[in-house]
């Protein structure tokens, strides 16, 4: 299990209000009658940091902008507003120099650079796509897909050189021997193999944050754990951090430092993982934990009462007030309380407050942040 505690870390990266939206094309009606263009909000205003040797997990149902958010971070989308704050390797830090970028105690703004000085950037941050199927190109042997990263980023003098640094990577991987696997393609590996081909071509140009989209959710459970504990024993070996992107709350424990749940582009819940995962503050995240399965003596599964109704709403039209609050149990149930309080104050009054105005991410406890009115009046 991760570790939950990262005091004295480094922050490398520091995330602030960052939204993406995608415009709605619209048709001739709306011109004509000068309808305002609509856009799905996608990721609409989150913050947070990821400290050095950290991994730290976005949680939530599909659609709730996890994905998009690690793509607007490696500039494969565009994004609405925001800042994006990293602290580059000397060595890309150097690049950036020569370049004209100027670099505020450490830090760069990754979406303050053109495409140009963002380039030198890609070789500090990676991603490893949920598909191994789909992310390795079917016409490149694994040497080729791997020597591609170093020709880019153009690491190695010679190619003994990089076929050496390819052999360490495949090493690394736990693809050995090297010599049976540096020549085959994509379509001659298993799905586990796949994907220990596409760890390794993220972790090749020995970059300092890996962008880690659902790594495991397409491959057989018997292979899971082993990569997941390959990554934290990269991790551990190369001092990287790692965003790390899925829906399995299990495996978000059993991976990650910290834990940050999203719903409908908003992060609503923050905190180390064991902390989320045993005593969860905001109701969607007690209805996620809630959620899963957990076997009893008896070898029999056991459910909770999954407190939740509804399903998400649409990005488009997103709800006035908390978007949580018409799936929201707890909310129901706070208001007719404070209903039959007749007026009077009672500790269920900020149930009148959902409906109409967005809850903030607050701290409510050490190192536990969550968007909820119940807690906004409960610190620490």
């Amino acid at each position: 299990m991760a570790s939950s505690t990262i005091q004295g870390s480094e922050v490398i990266l520091d995330v602030k209000d960052l939204a993406v939206w995608f415009p709605i094309r619209r048709g001739i009606i709306d011109i004509i009658r000068g309808s305002a263009r609509r856009y799905v909000r996608a990721v609409d205003g989150i913050s947070f940091t990821v400290h050095e040797r950290e991994t730290f997990c976005l949680v939530g149902e599909s659609g709730c902008g996890k994905t998009t958010t690690g793509k607007a971070l490696l500039r494969l989308v565009p994004v609405m507003r925001g800042t994006a704050k990293f602290k580059p390797s000397k060595l890309v830090a150097e690049k950036l120099s020569e370049m004209g970028v100027a670099l505020s105690d450490g830090y760069v703004d990754l979406f303050a650079l053109t495409e140009r000085q963002f380039r030198p950037l890609r070789r500090d941050i990676q991603m490893i796509y949920q598909d191994p199927y789909g992310s390795l190109d079917p016409r490149f042997r694994v040497k080729d897909i791997l020597e591609e990263v170093l020709l880019v980023h153009k690491i190695g003098e010679s190619h003994s050189e990089r076929l050496e640094l390819i052999s360490k990577a495949l090493e690394m991987v736990k693809l050995t021997p090297v010599s049976e696997f540096m020549y085959r393609y994509p379509h001659q590996l298993s799905g586990g193999q796949r994907q220990r081909v596409a760890i390794a071509r993220a972790i090749i140009s020995n970059p300092r944050l890996v962008i880690a989209d659902e790594p495991v959710s397409m491959l057989d459970v018997s292979i899971r754990a082993e990569i997941l504990e390959l990554l934290n024993d990269l991790k551990e070996r190369m001092g990287v951090a790692y965003i790390f992107i899925t829906h399995d709350l299990a495996v978000a424990r059993y991976v990650c430092d910290r834990i940050a749940v999203m719903y409908l582009g908003k992060i609503v819940e923050v905190g180390p993982s064991d902390d989320v995962i045993h005593d969860p503050l905001h109701p969607y995240t007690e209805a996620l934990v809630s959620a899963i399965p957990e076997p009893d003596p008896s070898n029999r599964l056991k459910y909770r009462d999954v407190r939740i109704k509804g399903e998400v709403p649409t990005p488009v039209n997103i709800p006035q007030g908390c978007r949580f609050h018409p799936r929201c149990v707890v909310y129901e149930e706070a208001l007719r309380l404070h209903k039959e309080s007749a007026g009077k104050a009672d500790e269920y009054a900020w149930a009148e407050l959902c409906p109409s105005k967005e809850p903030g991410l607050v701290e409510v406890k050490p190192g536990r942040y969550v968007s909820c009115f119940k807690y906004e009046a409960v610190r620490y």
